[in-house]
């Protein structure tokens, strides 16, 4: 990704702390199921485009519900939240492949996730703001993740 593109993110206005959406930027967004791939902000993903091109769609979020405006909850709240993103995405017949958020080497837990495929752009802010998130991951047809951020 650019220096450039990651100089405009940071210095959009915010109430997420700096060093936070810097934290965000460096993750490692990981996809399970039967095709794994790790997601980085601002690279372009091949495997992301064969999941999107597989289940015809043109757009996927990565998604948590886990540790809202990135403060620590005990593993039993972040399951209890997490259990309930999974029900709302089933509700309503989505695809959404099981991940993990984790950055690299800062020692903050990973964070359990879902890739939700078809998922557009404005339903990934309303979905990442309904559990408290800062920011979600959006794609679309080019396959190059984005930092979205909410606050």
């Amino acid at each position: 990704m650019s220096s450039e593109f990651h100089s405009i993110l940071r210095s959009t206005p915010s109430r997420i702390p700096r060093d936070v959406i810097d934290a965000y930027l460096e993750t490692e967004y990981r996809v399970g199921g039967d095709t794994p791939c790790v997601l980085k902000v601002g690279a372009r993903s091949a495997a992301l485009e064969a999941l999107h091109r597989h289940h015809g769609v043109a757009c996927s979020a990565f998604v948590t519900a886990w540790n809202p405006y990135s403060e620590s909850l005990a593993p039993a709240h972040n399951a209890a939240r997490q259990l309930e993103l999974a029900q709302a995405l089933a509700r309503r017949g989505l695809v959404a492949v099981p991940g993990v958020g984790q950055h690299p080497n800062n020692g903050w837990p990973g964070e359990e996730s879902y890739l939700v495929l078809g998922l557009p752009l404005d339903e990934a802010r309303a979905l990442g703001a309904r559990f408290g998130q800062n920011a979600v991951l959006w794609s679309g047809e080019d396959a190059v993740p984005r930092l979205i951020l909410l606050r």
